[in-house]
């Protein structure tokens, strides 16, 4: 498996995650967002979208980490990262939509490029925005892990719904968003970190010293 992505990708980060806690080898192949390394011709021939992650499998190329992450533990279904039953996949599939739909589009490179160049906005401005979408998802998140959880989001081991929190976490703690008013959010994340220590995007080969 070749995974393309970007150290600080939070989406990137997701799937090296769900690698780390599946314990799958793979290499990874590396575009600088920053410099709009993701619009080289040779990935935008690989991924139309031109966007991270991608993830290359015998000759196939899956795009967009949500689809990735349920391919992997589909592929690959020890451990699980999903429940049994219908009822908490659908629960964890919740957990993910929020963060991953509803939260991360808001504050990722091409939207606060965007808000600052198009728009105008102010470094206070896209701060106040970013942390704004960030506190409605996690407020949501909290109060599912309050319902749904048991150590992790969703019970007693790490689901999707970790692999996607994790990150999330990060991009607030680089933007200096409070995360206080969610501890049960932050105690997970916690522990799937611990556990995919790997994946930080400050162990990537990519990373800046």
């Amino acid at each position: 498996m070749i995974l393309h992505g970007y150290w600080r990708s939070g989406a990137a980060y997701r799937v090296r995650i769900a690698l780390a806690l599946k314990g799958l080898a793979y290499e990874q192949v590396n575009h600088d967002l920053r410099t709009g390394g993701q619009a080289d011709p040779a990935y935008a021939a690989l991924n139309p979208q031109r966007l991270v992650p991608a993830l290359e499998v015998d000759g196939v190329i899956l795009t967009q980490s949500v689809a990735i992450l349920e391919w992997l533990d589909e592929r690959f279904p020890e451990p699980p990262l999903m429940p049994d039953d219908a009822n908490g996949r659908a629960i964890v599939r919740g957990m993910v939509a929020t963060i991953a739909t509803d939260v991360h589009p808001l504050h990722n490179l091409r939207t606060l490029k965007a808000l600052r160049q198009d728009f105008g906005g102010s470094d206070a401005q896209v701060n106040a925005w970013m942390a704004h979408w960030m506190a409605e998802g996690f407020a949501a998140v909290e109060a599912l892990i309050a319902r749904h959880g048991d150590g992790f989001a969703y019970g007693a081991a790490p689901t999707l719904a970790d692999c996607i929190t994790v990150p999330a976490l990060y991009s607030a703690e680089r933007f200096g968003v409070d995360v206080t008013p969610y501890p049960r959010l932050v105690a997970a994340a916690a522990r799937t970190a611990a556990l995919a220590a790997t994946a930080h995007p400050g162990r990537q080969p990519d990373a800046d010293a």
